[in-house]
């Protein structure tokens, strides 16, 4: 992988030299800025991390399942194969390049959007929406950054980031059908029975040499 990170500092300063996290990061300043300008809170603020924190797990795996691992098909004669699962491929191809770890800057300028439009148009009041949208975008921020240090060369220190190291590792050199979880650890993979045991499960066949 370009840019090995043996250690945490290290790890932080190359995360720092690639787009996506900077837009992810200015975003979620702006929806603060915002949030804070806005006001109007109210309980209901508070259900939203609940929520979030409900569903998200699943989110993830059914993002992860249905678009980054979507195989290429033809609908009335017309190709359809998202960039987002063409560079997840190249992704599982060579997971130590870093460059393939992060999201591919037009999923996340309409991922951006789409947020926005969620968040300004779907919620009875926009000081909610503005909550629900700090929250996505911490999320997002999270998701780059843990998904991208997996794949340094950087070790576990804490028991929660090892599971989830651990999960990650296993889906890209172990199965890559099962560990669908990336940044949450393990809950929807066990819900949802993409979580066996390592050692019942053959190692796919193209990762044997990898």
């Amino acid at each position: 992988m370009t840019g090995r990170t043996p250690t945490l500092t290290q790890a932080a300063r190359e995360f720092g030299r690639h787009l996506s996290p900077w837009l992810l990061g200015l975003a979620l300043v702006a929806a603060v800025s915002a949030r804070l300008i806005v006001g109007d809170w109210h309980i209901t603020d508070a259900a939203v991390p609940l929520v979030l924190a409900v569903t998200f797990p699943f989110a993830e795996w059914l993002i992860h399942v249905v678009v980054l691992h979507w195989r290429p098909r033809s609908v009335a004669g017309l190709s359809i194969d998202p960039v987002l699962s063409r560079k997840h491929r190249e992704h599982h191809v060579n997971p130590r390049d870093v460059r393939l770890v992060f999201i591919p800057l037009q999923s996340l300028i309409g991922a951006l959007v789409s947020a926005l439009v969620i968040a300004l148009l779907l919620f009875p009041r926009t000081g909610l929406g503005l909550t629900f949208l700090v929250l996505v975008l911490a999320i997002g921020v999270g998701y780059e950054w843990t998904h991208y240090l997996v794949h340094t060369d950087y070790k576990p220190k804490s028991s929660v980031y090892r599971f989830i190291w651990r999960n990650h590792r296993l889906h890209h050199f172990k199965n890559d059908r099962y560990w669908f979880a990336v940044t949450t650890p393990g809950t929807a993979d066990r819900v949802l029975r993409t979580y066996p045991d390592p050692g019942a499960i053959p190692t796919s066949s193209g990762l044997i040499n990898r």
